[in-house]
């Protein structure tokens, strides 16, 4: 059987990625913790699976540098890629809420239009078009929290956890756009010319996820 290349996120999904590899028996367990390598060879000789960051990782999918990949679905959302969603893996739950400071956070919806800071312009945009608001969109890559602290925008649209960080920055949320966990994608080349082997790794995967305690809501 072929050797198949799944891409994982770096940063707050990796090591649930990992853990769900090491229980489908692609990965020895705590090996990528003893290394800086971005390539990890699995075990067995049948994956290998490349380290990527979440904003990179559907590119490398949809280019088929990558058969697999492991995405939040945050990312699907806003990235729109050419790639097959097949599994919900269940874990790394979050939710894309829109934010306002607490004085402001009771009218902000009487205002025309608003100022919004965020790293998902395209969610943002198309909650408020099917809403018919007008909406300017700031695009940040760093702490959003900060950006109506200060002036830049009228209120945030960002991931939150536990809200723990909403609530320490004097924020509210107002409405919740989505719900994501992480995604097992496919190429859309690999899926139908490398079929058996995808799809004995899906499998695998998929009962590793499902063997694995749920995510915490």
């Amino acid at each position: 059987m072929s050797c198949v290349t799944i891409a994982i996120p770096s940063g707050r999904l990796q090591e649930d990625a990992v853990r769900t590899l090491e229980a489908a028996g692609y990965l020895a367990p705590g090996a990528w913790r003893e290394t800086r390598r971005l390539i990890l060879p699995g075990a067995g000789g049948t994956v290998r699976c490349l380290i990527a960051k979440p904003a990179d990782l559907l590119t490398y999918v949809e280019y088929g540098a990558a058969d697999l990949g492991i995405a939040g679905k945050d990312v699907l959302l806003e990235r729109a890629g050419d790639v097959y969603e097949l599994v919900d893996l269940g874990f790394g739950f979050c939710r894309g809420v829109l934010a306002f400071p607490e004085d402001s956070a009771g009218d902000w919806e009487r205002k025309h239009a608003v100022r919004i800071a965020t790293k998902y312009p395209r969610v943002t945009e198309r909650y408020f078009w099917s809403r018919g608001r007008a909406v300017d969109v700031i695009t940040m890559h760093g702490t959003v929290e900060l950006a109506p602290l200060v002036g830049l925008a009228d209120g945030i649209m960002d991931l939150v956890m536990t809200g723990r960080t909403l609530a320490d920055n004097h924020l509210v949320e107002v409405a919740e756009l989505f719900q994501a966990t992480a995604r097992l994608v496919v190429n859309r080349v690999s899926l139908r010319s490398r079929a058996d082997a995808v799809a004995a790794a899906v499998d695998r995967l998929r009962g590793a996820a499902g063997r694995r305690a749920p995510a915490p809501r």
